[in-house]
């Protein structure tokens, strides 16, 4: 805990104080236009915006992680919670914090039984598909905000909504495309470019929130936020006795997503800082101490964001000291008047929403994994339907189901090749890829997978149908170089094929078995009732298999 502090020089103070005044005027319009998409009041996304970077601060081991809300997360939060409550309610608010509280329990028990290895089980294009799902979902769910009243063909328009809410849209737009390229233009330093870039949001909310009360918007019918209310947030106790099973799976799959969410933006922060140490437990641990302090302060679940992260990094940040910044500034910001947030207006925090999750959409990995995998590309198209026809979080089980089936399925069907010398050399291939030799009698098999109850019956009638097609083998070695375990089913799978090759005259040997896989075999009966040999290289097999009478001299592969 608080070895960055332990260790802190004064040369990064600048770059720290500058990054934590940008993430907070950042994170104040960021903050409620995401308390807004998980149904809660806008001054709940302040709130979890204090006291979880605090707390990662103390644990954490990225230096500019920026831990609050986040869109995915926020909706998340909004899709397990709306069956059970009403958003706006008190019942509401209870059931989002004791969310938070479960998820962080969750992160902090798998950061102290060092389980994090479980998020492993969310693979790239499942994430992706998740994220792009989710996207459209948080953008869709905006609209009504945005136009001030239903989408419906039969419903009135409400004007100085729409005005406010696409010149909002249209705004955000420009300035991320075309604001950080034209300052540039302007010999403005890249860095401050990019940072104005991002505080757009910030100045296109303070301009909107001006325009209330010049033109007397919120009298023409323009939804406000409302009354905020002035100071810290109170200690939050509160939980309801009846929803701790309700919300249990969903707490669950919120912790996990917290922890690939987080992780991916600190690991590719770390790289930039010159490959910064992250410690996966010990993030587990920070981001858990995060979300319970959110439920704390009556909060409801954070994360780090991608999007906050890279914009603390821009802007200086060296340690976790400009995120207890920021979480000190918007504490101020309570405790200031807070009469002027009153005015921010609904449409144009409906904008900045949908304008972040579209920046989201990234369509790259679709791409990459329809020309390298088709079954990782369906995983992920599976999971983006599954988000938008059924759900978040049965969208994610569907993906994470279809990635799990993906792998067990290659995982039974392991790649065989049968092998060849390559001409003056030591060297054994593929004999479909290279131009290898071979020899009547001796047939060379290379497993290139572990071997387990799932595979060994596949690995068996395969090399039951390689023999059929080499007529007169007497010898048949495995290489089991790509093998690095063999569990008890497929050892009983070899012995039993030890025997049957027996029965057939074919001799059945072993080549280039690994250390460990070796140290399990000796505790065996196997290399004991092994017709054949066990030999240190396939090299070696073939100089003493392939003179044998057996054998007969090496012949060219066709």
């Amino acid at each position: 805990m608080l070895q960055w502090l332990r260790e802190y020089r004064r040369a990064a103070l600048p770059g720290d104080i500058s990054a934590g005044i940008v993430v907070a005027m950042m994170m104040i319009p960021q903050g409620m236009a995401y308390a807004l998409v998980a149904g809660l009041p806008p001054v709940v996304g302040i709130y979890a915006s204090i006291f979880p970077p605090l707390l990662y601060a103390l644990f954490g081991t990225s230096s500019t992680q920026s831990v609050g809300p986040m869109a995915i997360v926020s909706l998340m939060t909004a899709s397990t919670l709306a069956p059970l409550a009403t958003p706006g309610t008190g019942l509401y608010g209870v059931l989002a914090a004791q969310l938070a509280l479960m998820s962080g329990l969750v992160l902090l028990a798998c950061g102290l039984l060092r389980i994090g290895f479980l998020a492993n089980f969310f693979s790239r294009p499942v994430m992706s598909g998740f994220t792009i799902g989710s996207a459209i979902v948080i953008a869709w769910g905006q609209l009504r905000t945005l136009v001030g009243g239903p989408i419906a063909l039969d419903a009135s328009p409400h004007w100085p909504s729409i005005a406010l809410g696409f010149g909002s849209l249209a705004l955000l737009v420009m300035a991320r495309e075309w604001l950080a390229p034209l300052l540039r233009c302007l010999r403005v330093k890249p860095v401050v470019a990019d940072i104005a870039a991002k505080l757009a949001p910030m100045f296109v909310v303070l301009g909107a929130t001006a325009l209330v009360p010049l033109l007397a918007l919120d009298r023409l019918g323009v939804a406000t936020t409302g009354a905020v209310p002035a100071g810290l947030p109170g200690l939050n106790l509160a939980t309801s006795s009846g929803h701790w099973q309700a919300l249990l799976q969903p707490a669950l799959l919120i912790g996990f997503m917290v922890f690939l969410i987080s992780m991916s933006g600190a690991q590719a922060l770390a790289l930039k800082r010159g490959g910064e140490k992250l410690v996966s437990n010990r993030e587990l641990v920070g981001l858990g101490a995060a979300n319970v302090g959110s439920a704390l302060s009556g909060g409801f679940p954070v994360t780090g964001s991608i999007s906050r992260s890279a914009v603390n990094f821009a802007a200086g940040a060296n340690t976790q000291l400009a995120s207890m910044i920021t979480a000190g500034l918007l504490a101020l910001a309570l405790v200031a008047p807070t009469g002027w947030l009153a005015l921010l207006p609904l449409p144009t925090l409906a904008a900045t929403i949908i304008v972040a999750v579209l920046g989201m959409l990234d369509w790259s990995t679709l791409r990459t994994a329809w020309r390298y995998d088709r079954a990782d590309a369906l995983a992920l198209l599976a999971t983006a339907g599954g988000v938008l026809v059924l759900g978040v979080e049965a969208g994610v089980l569907v993906g994470v189901a279809l990635s799990m089936g993906a792998l067990i399925w290659r995982a039974s069907r392991p790649h065989i090749a049968v092998l060849g010398r390559i001409h003056g050399t030591e060297h054994f291939r593929n004999v479909d890829r290279y131009s290898a030799e071979t020899t009547p009698g001796l047939l060379m098999l290379r497993v290139d997978a572990g071997l387990f109850f799932g595979n060994v019956d596949a690995v068996n009638e395969r090399i039951d149908e390689e023999l059929v097609q080499h007529a007169g083998t007497a010898h048949l070695v495995l290489v089991l170089s790509a093998v690095n375990a063999i569990d008890t089913s497929a050892l009983f799978g070899l012995g039993e094929l030890n025997a049957s090759l027996r029965q057939r005259g074919v001799t059945l040997h072993l080549a280039e078995v690994k250390g460990p896989v070796m140290d399990r075999l000796r505790d065996s009966d196997l290399l004991g009732q092994l017709s054949g040999q066990v030999f240190l290289s396939a090299a070696n097999a073939w100089d003493r298999l392939a003179g044998s009478s057996a054998a007969g001299r090496p012949q060219p592969a066709a």
